[in-house]
């Protein structure tokens, strides 16, 4: 690097590989030599921007954007960089999860233990297998919403730059119905209703667990019992109206019923003899505009050999609901 590029500022365009990636993950991306403490710093101190304005490490960078690198900072990103290759395996592992698949959308029934996307020290992701997915289509699928890592269930994908805008525009103007089908600790005392809790980062450490606040962000979610097994285990039906992080797990402890395999948020409590130590939270069904026809498109995820056994376990008919 030149006397004359350490002292310059340089501004780059967010491609549309990128869109709606995070800023911390677009630099992991770009830039992985740089530490994320010098990164944090950054920020902090406005020496990276996005259009000329200061950014969080959570932003989410849409294409077209500009990111203003300060002095010293990498070289800028090759326009012609590739991905690593999606083994044959990898390939084989994530067309077997094609649920549903058009012109404009492809639906996951993602598994329990697998992330959507990469993170200090996971390497193996949903978004790092996309290009497996391209079948016959020029651009690359992309992501449009998130599951947790432990949660199963239905993931969205987009296959073109329209789609994703269609797709992203429902999300967040909320005329996407989820439905969640999750086995929690005990018997909620109402049958059905609304928990109406908002949620913040809480914790010693600050770290993403979510605790009820009156200064949280607001957070709702409407839920019924389909069934119980003799007031030790329910099955319930959640519908969450906001998409807070980690919201069904904090809501379901905040209402006093722990998700059964959720340790952070149920402790001991949440773990059942007899039963696989894993998060029994599943996002049963999608329903949205189609991004291209226009009329309601739904999209339902079987549960898992492994969920299917601990239904049956308590005495649950997974046909039922």
């Amino acid at each position: 690097m030149s006397e004359s590029e350490r002292s310059a500022v340089r501004h780059i365009e967010v491609s549309e590989g990128d869109d709606d990636i995070r800023v911390d993950r677009w630099f992991q991306r770009h830039f992985p030599d740089v530490p994320y403490g010098q990164l944090a710093k950054w920020l902090r101190t406005g020496q990276v921007r996005v259009d000329g304005g200061r950014a969080k490490p959570g932003l989410r960078l849409a294409t077209g954007q500009q990111v203003r690198l300060p002095p010293m900072a990498p070289r800028a990103p090759s326009t012609g960089r590739t991905r690593p290759d999606v083994s044959s395996k990898d390939a084989a592992a994530i067309q077997d999860l094609v649920l549903y698949r058009d012109d404009h959308v492809i639906a996951l029934n993602k598994p329990s233990g697998l992330a959507v996307q990469g993170g200090s020290g996971t390497t193996r992701h949903i978004d790092g297998m996309l290009d497996a997915l391209r079948y016959e289509a020029s651009e690359r699928p992309r992501l449009v919403h998130r599951l947790d890592k432990d949660t199963s269930g239905v993931l969205l994908l987009a296959r073109s730059r329209q789609a994703a805008q269609s797709l992203s525009a429902a999300f967040q103007g909320r005329t996407v119905e989820k439905v969640y089908w999750a086995l929690v600790v005990g018997l909620p005392e109402i049958e059905a209703g609304t928990i109406d809790a908002p949620l913040a980062k809480g914790g010693e450490t600050g770290r993403e667990k979510m605790e009820e606040t009156d200064d949280g962000q607001s957070a709702e979610t409407d839920y019924r019992i389909i069934d119980h097994a003799a007031g030790r285990v329910s099955w319930l039906e959640l519908r969450p109206r906001t998409g807070r992080t980690h919201q069904l797990r904090a809501h379901c402890a905040v209402m006093g019923n722990p998700i059964l395999g959720d340790g952070k948020y149920g402790g001991r409590e949440s773990f059942l003899s007899g039963m696989p130590k894993r998060l029994h939270l599943h996002a049963h069904t999608l329903q949205l505009p189609h991004p291209d026809r226009g009329e309601r498109l739904e999209v339902t995820a079987p549960l898992d050999d492994e969920l299917v056994k601990s239904w049956k376990f308590v005495g649950f008919d997974p046909k039922i609901g």
